[in-house]
Formats: structure tokens, C-alpha cells, sequence
């Protein structure tokens, strides 16, 4: 009898991934379906069609099948990691009432349902009320009511897409606690819906009714049905157990289970996050996230588009090679290595601040990026190298962030998304950060956070720490470059740190000329 398995669906931005890992953490199969990122149909729209989610997922797990050595009697259960925020309206019947709302979506609204006056004082007072603002304005749902108002009245179910999946698969209305990461009535602290007298209730235009039940990673959700068998290939009366959104997962499949441990994610949000029981705000009033192991906390610093901006570089300037990787049938990545270490470190003063999109508080909502310290030397391999320069940076700020408000010094890194394959991004990070920067064992680590909820659920692993000890390990370590790290520490420290106080008023001046983004 072959070794049992599980199998992780992955559906993130750019592509639905299901991967079939034993329980040592080792890929046994893999299969991927690309997908169009969104669609708009206004300017800063992002919307995707529920059902191609849907039909990626059921390909992608058709594709795992045929496979060598791939044995679909072997799989233990199943496992659902999605991208985060990404919303979906469903009716009575349980079927969409309009695209889903992804989490690149830029829409908001000024028509904001109405709140107690000692709600609004108390905000006043302890002044977070331009926060809490501009949470109740980016709140899809409060769109919805206002804009589309047919659809907010005919919705029986507001999920996560997460919590769609769940549904497609084992005809359930039950999601992650570890997925709640969204404009939604959760008590972070909790790891529960909000209590009936919480803010957000009157904050945000939605019903208990709406919402999904709640349980914690690896909880037996449901089973795999007949329909859903056959056109998945997953065989009839497979567990189907709860996970964690991407990012949770990715901390997770990385080992990083230890607040001392920095986990970055190089995906198209960058982040650092630590995992632990104690519950930090790294921004007051902004929560920690759910991590993919029940009681346990991720503090969080992203860079919103992180490495979106990689691929912006890559589609705008990368086309030689691109094209010479077609024609000398190598991997693209091979070659922007090289264009990377084509300039040096510090790319000869060529500085950017990642803020390509704004945020709540830090950045503000008028933040802008910016390239500075342009000469005639500098050619596009400067540009992209201190765009990978920049991502470092900003985390490394946010370790900071996160070390003042934990007290718990990060003394490891580990890197995972798709920047962690790049061997220039990981040496220029250890030297940024001046620490060992380690890539785990495995590239698809978000899949494999899933899984492990999923073996410690099924019981096929005792406890999360024998599960993450059998199946996560460090694969290469880059470290320190003391030359690169003595000038990357006067760059972050004279120049990068100086930057957004200094723009700061501009931004907020072109904010007012031009109407974007709206002045905070």
C-alpha cells in the first residue's frame, strides 16, 4: 500500500496549485492552472469570476492523477489555502450574485452606515477614528449596499473565498478561523465572530446570517461528495479539514512557529511576520493576524504589491530576457539573477520606497512610491535591483516594528514566495537585515502549511510541533556579506529611513492636485 498523502489546494492571485505531499513534507505531485490575476471594468476595480476559481481548482486536481507514482487511495484529506480578502456573494441557492471582489480591489465608499454617537466619540478620543474610517470606507460589503443595493439585499451568504471553496467541495458553509483576514465582524483577539455589542456590527452592513461557521485549523470541515468526486477525481468521502489563508500557511509550511524567527514572504504582497500565543499589535490598533495553528497569533508588517512591483519591472523592461530565455531554454529567473549582479550593492545610489499602494497608517492612505538618486550611470538593472533593494528595506522596518512592540529580538529569517527562489534576492536580504536568511526545504510552503493542518487534524501527525519537526526544514542559508552589510546599514539608516517623513507633505499636496489616491 503506498504512503498516505494529502492533498493542498493552493489558490492564490495568479494561479490555483494542488499538491499532494506525504508526510515528511516532500512533494509527491503537482499540478497548476494559471490564472487571469482580475478583470476591471472601472479604474481600480479588481473583480474574478467565483466559478473559474472553481474550475481551476477542479483541473488542477484532475492533473494530479495521471502523474507517476500518484496513488488517489493514498490521500488522507484535503486542505483549502487561498489568498486573503477576496470576497464573494452568494444567494439562497448558494450561487454568486456577482464577480468576486478580490483583495487588489480599490473601490470604496463614502455612503457608510451609520454609528452610535458614543462609538464616534470614543474613536475621537482615543483617535483612530480616521482608522476606523477608512476600515468601514474599503469594506466591500458597505459598497455593495450603497452601489448595489439589489445585491446586498439578495445576498444569503458574504464569504471569503476560502470559505467558498470550502462550500464547492463539501457543500458546508464552514471556514478557518486561521482565513479571517478581510473587512469582517472578527474578534482578532478571540479567534471568534465579534460579540454582539462590538463596533463592527454597525460598522459594516452585514448580518450574523451571513456569515459562515467558524472552527480552527485542522478541524474536520466535511467530506467529499459524489458530485464534487467526480469532477475533482478526489475520491468520495474524503475529509475535507480547515487551514489558514496563504500567508498563515506559508509561516507555517516555512517552520517558523518561534516569534524569534522572521518569516518574509516574497509573494505579491510582501510581508514579515513571527508567529506566537502573545497577542501584539504591531500598529495599535491594527490586530495581529490568525495563524494556521489554533491559539496562535502572526504579527504582520506588508508591503501591499511587494513583489507585484518584480513582475510590474519584469512585463515593462524584462522582454531581452525573456526573450533569450526562450531561445537559449533556460529559466527567466536564471537571467534576472544576472541583471541583478550586473550592478552592486547599493545599486551606486539608486533608492525606492515600496509604497505602491497606499495603506491605513503606515504608510498613510496619500503614500506614493518613489525612485530617488537617478544619474546617467544607472541603467534598468539598477532600477531592478533597487526595487529588490527597496522590499528589504521596508521589511526590515517592519522588523523593527515588530521586535519594539514584541520585545522579542528576530535573530532568523526565513523567505518563502516566489522572490525566495532568486539567490540574488536572498543574498541582498541577509545583507539588508544582517542576519542568516534561510530557504525552507520546499518553494510551496503555503500549500504545505495546509497540509500540515491537515496531518495534525486527521491525527496523522501527534501535535503541530512533531508535524512541523517531520515535515519543514531549512534548505540553503545565505549569509551576511560584511562589506554589503556595513553600506546596506548606512543606506537604511541615513537615507532609506529619511525618506517617507520627508516626501510625506508632497504626497499628500499631489493627493490634493490630482484626486489620487484620495487625501487621507
Amino acid at each position: 500500500m503506498s504512503e498516505p498523502t494529502i492533498l493542498a489546494i493552493d489558490n492564490g492571485t495568479q494561479s490555483v496549485r494542488a499538491i499532494l505531499f506525504d508526510l515528511a513534507g516532500n512533494i509527491v505531485a503537482k499540478s497548476q492552472i494559471h490564472l487571469q490575476a482580475y478583470y476591471s471594468d472601472h479604474p481600480g476595480w479588481a473583480e474574478h469570476d467565483p466559478e473559474d476559481y472553481w474550475q481551476a481548482v477542479c483541473k488542477a486536481c484532475l492533473g494530479l492523477w495521471d502523474q507517476p507514482g500518484v496513488d488517489k487511495g493514498a490521500v488522507r484529506g484535503v486542505a483549502v489555502t487561498t489568498q486573503r480578502g477576496t470576497v464573494i456573494n452568494l444567494d439562497a441557492h448558494g450561487q454568486p450574485l456577482r464577480a468576486a471582489i478580490t483583495w487588489l480591489d480599490q473601490r470604496c465608499t463614502d455612503q457608510l452606515p451609520p454609528m452610535a454617537p458614543w462609538w464616534n466619540a470614543a474613536f475621537r478620543l482615543a483617535r483612530v477614528k480616521g482608522t476606523i474610517d477608512y476600515f468601514r470606507s474599503q469594506a466591500e460589503i458597505n459598497w455593495i449596499k450603497a452601489e448595489q443595493r439589489d445585491i446586498w439585499q439578495r445576498t444569503d451568504k458574504f464569504l471569503l473565498l476560502s470559505g467558498y471553496l470550502n462550500y464547492r467541495l463539501c457543500g458546508r458553509f464552514v471556514d478557518s478561523t486561521g482565513s479571517q483576514v478581510a473587512y469582517v465582524p472578527f474578534d482578532y483577539k478571540a479567534h471568534r465572530w465579534a460579540g454582539k455589542r462590538d463596533w463592527k456590527w454597525q460598522a459594516l452592513a452585514i448580518t450574523p446570517a451571513m456569515l459562515p461557521e467558524l472552527v480552527a485549523p485542522g478541524t474536520l470541515i466535511g467530506t467529499i461528495d459524489a458530485a464534487v468526486a467526480a469532477r475533482t477525481g478526489i475520491l468520495q468521502g474524503t475529509p475535507l479539514l480547515a487551514a489558514a489563508a496563504d500567508k498563515a500557511c506559508e509561516v507555517l509550511g516555512a517552520g517558523c512557529i518561534e516569534p524569534h524567527v522572521g518569516c518574509l514572504s516574497y509573494g505579491t504582497t510582501a510581508t514579515i511576520n513571527t508567529t506566537g500565543k502573545k497577542y501584539v499589535e504591531v500598529t495599535p490598533f491594527i490586530p495581529p493576524y490568525p495563524a494556521a495553528i489554533p491559539g496562535a497569533y502572526s504579527t504582520e508588517v506588508q508591503i501591499f504589491r511587494g513583489y507585484w512591483m518584480v513582475n510590474w519591472f519584469k512585463e515593462q523592461f524584462g522582454h531581452p530576457e525573456q526573450s533569450r530565455a526562450l531561445a537559449e531554454d533556460v529559466a527567466p529567473e536564471q537571467l534576472f539573477d544576472e541583471l541583478v549582479t550586473a550592478v552592486p550593492p547599493g545599486a551606486m545610489g539608486l533608492m525606492l520606497q515600496p509604497y505602491w499602494t497606499p495603506g491605513i497608517k503606515v504608510p498613510g492612505p496619500e503614500a506614493k512610491g518613489a525612485i530617488i538618486g537617478f544619474g546617467d550611470v544607472h541603467t534598468r538593472a539598477h532600477v531592478y535591483r533597487a526595487i529588490l533593494e527597496g522590499l528589504a528595506y521596508a521589511l526590515r522596518e517592519g522588523k523593527e516594528r515588530i521586535e519594539q512592540r514584541s520585545g522579542v529580538p528576530i535573530t532568523q529569517l526565513r523567505v518563502s514566495g516566489g522572490g525566495s527562489q532568486s539567490d540574488a534576492a536572498m543574498q541582498l536580504t541577509a545583507d539588508i537585515f544582517g542576519l542568516p536568511t534561510a530557504r525552507p526545504h520546499v518553494y510551496e510552503t503555503s500549500a504545505l502549511g495546509a497540509a500540515i493542518d491537515a496531518a495534525v487534524g486527521l491525527g496523522l501527525h501527534a501535535d503541530f510541533p512533531t508535524a512541523i519537526a517531520a515535515m519543514t526544514r531549512v534548505g540553503r542559508v545565505f549569509e551576511p556579506i560584511a562589506v554589503n552589510q556595513a553600506m546596506y546599514e548606512r543606506l537604511y539608516r541615513q537615507v532609506y529611513r529619511k525618506m517617507y517623513a520627508r516626501l510625506q507633505p508632497m504626497y499628500r499636496q499631489i493627493a490634493e492636485i490630482t484626486g489620487y489616491p484620495k487625501a487621507g
